[in-house]
C-alpha cells in the first residue's frame, strides 16, 4: 500500500512540474546594440511582425477585452504559431527564395499548409533562447511611413524587397508568465 502511494506521489509531483497547454507561451524581443530596435517587442498586424508599432495600428483582439501591442508565439512541431483562440488558428510561412527573399507573414490555418516554395516547418530556439528559421535569424527593414519595422527571416539578402537600411538582430524569446489569447488582423 505504502509503494502505491509513493509511486502516486512521484507521478503527481511529475504533472506538477510539466508544462500546463503544452507548448511555451512567449514573446519576442529584438537585441541590436545602439540601433533604433533595441529591445523592441514584437507585434503582430495585418500578417506581418513588426517593432516599434505604434499605439494606434495596434489591432488585435483579445479574450481579456485589453489592448496588448506585445504578439504572444508557440512553436509545435517546427511550425511558429500566433497564441489565440481554436477557431482561429493564426500560423507563420517563410519564403526563403530568391523570389521571396525571405519574406515572413502570418495566416489564417485551413484544411492544408502553404505549398511550393513557401514553408511552414522550421522553426527552433537556440541555446540562447532566440528565434530560428532553418538555423537562419531575423532581419528587419525600416517602413517608409513611420518608425516601425518590419520582420524577414534573413536568407542573405541585404536589401530584401530592395528595401534599404535593414538590420540584422537577434530575436530573443521570453517566456509569457499570463499569456493572453488574442487574434491579429489579416491584411484588407
Amino acid at each position: 500500500m505504502q509503494l502505491s502511494t509513493v509511486i502516486l506521489s512521484l507521478f503527481t509531483a511529475a504533472a506538477s512540474a510539466a508544462p500546463s497547454c503544452g507548448q511555451r507561451k512567449f514573446g519576442i524581443m529584438a537585441l541590436r546594440s545602439a540601433s533604433p530596435i533595441h529591445f523592441a517587442t514584437v507585434s503582430a498586424t495585418k500578417n506581418k511582425l513588426v517593432l516599434n508599432l505604434p499605439e494606434d495600428q495596434v489591432d488585435s483582439e483579445c479574450v481579456d477585452g485589453k489592448v496588448h501591442s506585445a504578439a504572444t508565439f508557440y512553436i509545435k512541431d517546427e511550425e511558429l504559431y500566433l497564441y489565440g483562440t481554436k477557431d482561429r488558428v493564426q500560423q507563420f510561412l517563410v519564403d526563403p527564395s530568391g523570389m521571396g527573399q525571405g519574406v515572413l507573414q502570418y495566416f489564417d490555418k485551413g484544411d492544408s499548409d502553404p505549398s511550393g516554395r513557401l514553408t511552414v516547418k522550421g522553426w527552433s530556439v537556440d541555446q540562447n533562447e532566440n528565434l530560428l528559421f532553418l538555423n537562419n535569424s531575423l532581419l528587419a527593414c525600416p517602413s517608409t511611413t513611420d518608425n516601425s519595422w518590419y520582420l524577414w527571416v534573413n536568407v542573405g539578402i541585404e536589401k530584401p524587397a530592395g528595401q534599404e537600411g535593414c538590420l540584422g538582430l537577434s530575436a530573443r524569446t521570453v517566456t509569457a508568465k499570463d499569456p493572453v489569447k488574442c487574434t491579429y488582423s489579416n491584411y484588407a
